[in-house]
C-alpha cells in the first residue's frame, strides 16, 4: 500500500485543538477525515520530517546542469533538439522530463522579441542621434508629429482561440478553423503626437515618391492641422527611398515643414510602434472576418488611443536616449 498524503496545516491545527479538548485520537480523525494513525504520527512527532511521496527523480544534478548548458547554448532550439543532444550527452529521458527540467530552472516558451539589425556605421550616426538629442525635453519631444506605416492582416498565427475536442473530432467541421495561404492584410499610415492621433490612411499598392507625397498632403496636413493648429512642429518619418527622394523633400521645403533628422533601421525608437502594437492586440481580441471589418477595427483602435498612453510615451523618449546611449547604440527598448 502506498503512503498516505500528508496532513495540511490547517489539519495538523484542528488535531492539536481537539487534542487539547481531551478528545481521543479516533474522534479526531472521524472529525477530520483522515486515519488514526496520521492523527497518532502527528500528536508523536513521526511525521516530521517523512520522505515526500511520488516517483523517484530520474536525472541527477550534474545531468540538469548539462541541460542547462544545452539551452543556454541556443534558447531557439525546440523540446526535441535539446532532448536528443541531451540523450547524446548520457541522459535518456523522455520529452516530458525535458520539459518538466526546463521549467525548473525557470525557462519558458515565448515568441522572441524582435530588434533591428543594425551594422557599425547604423550603430554610431545612431549613438550620435542619441548624443545630439541628449537634452531634449519631453516639452520639445512633444513638438514632434510621429509617423510611420504598418502591415494588419486577419492571419493571428499562433495567438488564435484553442478548441476543445474529443478523441476522433478532429475533421468534424465544428472543430476546424478556416485558413488560407495569402490572408487578407492592409497597409496603413498613421501619425501620433502627445496631442493626439491624426486619421489613418490606408495604402494600396508600393509606395513611390509621388504617392507618399499624396499621403502627406492628404493626411499628414491635416493631423498637423488638428493636432497642432498654428503652432510649430517638426516631422519625423523614417529613411524608406520614397520619404527621402529629392522631390519628397522639395515638397517639404515647399510647405515650409521642418524634417527631423532620423537614424537608419531605428524603428524601436519610434513610439508610433507601440501605438501599433495596441492595435494589432485589438485586431487578434476582435478577430475580424472580411476586410471592411478589419479596415473598421483598425479605425476603431487606433481611435480609441488614450491621452495617457500617448503622453506616456512621449514623456518615455528622455529616457529612451539615455538608455541608447549607455547601450552605444544598440537598441534596448523591445
Amino acid at each position: 500500500m502506498g503512503k498516505t498524503a500528508d496532513l495540511t496545516a490547517v489539519q495538523k491545527a484542528i488535531i492539536d485543538t481537539l487534542k487539547q479538548e481531551g478528545k481521543t485520537q479516533t474522534e479526531i480523525s472521524e472529525q477530520i477525515g483522515c486515519s488514526q494513525s496520521a492523527v497518532s504520527r502527528h500528536l508523536s512527532g513521526k511525521s516530521v520530517g517523512r520522505k515526500k511521496c511520488g516517483r523517484k527523480r530520474c536525472t541527477m544534478r550534474r545531468g540538469d546542469w548539462t541541460l542547462r548548458r544545452i539551452v543556454e547554448k541556443d534558447r531557439f532550439q525546440t523540446l526535441g533538439d535539446l532532448r536528443k543532444q541531451w540523450t547524446e550527452s548520457g541522459v535518456e529521458t523522455s520529452r516530458a522530463t525535458v520539459y518538466r527540467r526546463v521549467q525548473e530552472m525557470g525557462y519558458r516558451c515565448h515568441i522572441p522579441q524582435v530588434k533591428p539589425l543594425l551594422n557599425q556605421n547604423q550603430l554610431q550616426k545612431r549613438l550620435t542621434w542619441a548624443t545630439e538629442k541628449q537634452h531634449w525635453t519631453v516639452a520639445q519631444w512633444s513638438k514632434l508629429l510621429f509617423s510611420d506605416e504598418s502591415r494588419c492582416c486577419m492571419s493571428f498565427g499562433n495567438q488564435g482561440a484553442r478548441v476543445w475536442r474529443k478523441t476522433g473530432q478532429r475533421e468534424m467541421p465544428k472543430c476546424l478553423k478556416s485558413s488560407v495561404k495569402y490572408p487578407q492584410s492592409v497597409m496603413v499610415w498613421g501619425a501620433m503626437s502627445a496631442a493626439g492621433v491624426g486619421p489613418l490612411c490606408f495604402i494600396k499598392g508600393r509606395v513611390n515618391a509621388a504617392s507618399y507625397q499624396e499621403i502627406l498632403k492628404h493626411f499628414m496636413l491635416p493631423s498637423a492641422e488638428k493636432l497642432y493648429g498654428d503652432e510649430d512642429f517638426i516631422f519625423q518619418h523614417d529613411l524608406a527611398p520614397a520619404l527621402t527622394a529629392k522631390t519628397t523633400g522639395k515638397w517639404f521645403t515647399d510647405h515650409g515643414i521642418t524634417v527631423l533628422n532620423w537614424p537608419a533601421n531605428s524603428p524601436d525608437l519610434n513610439p508610433v510602434e507601440n501605438l501599433w502594437d495596441i492595435v494589432k492586440r485589438k485586431l487578434r481580441d476582435a478577430r475580424p472576418n472580411t476586410l471592411d471589418e478589419l479596415k473598421a477595427t483598425i479605425e476603431a483602435s487606433w481611435a480609441s488611443i488614450t491621452p495617457q498612453q500617448r503622453h506616456r510615451l512621449i514623456a518615455s523618449m528622455p529616457r529612451h536616449i539615455e538608455a541608447d546611449i549607455s547601450a552605444k547604440g544598440f537598441p534596448t527598448k523591445y
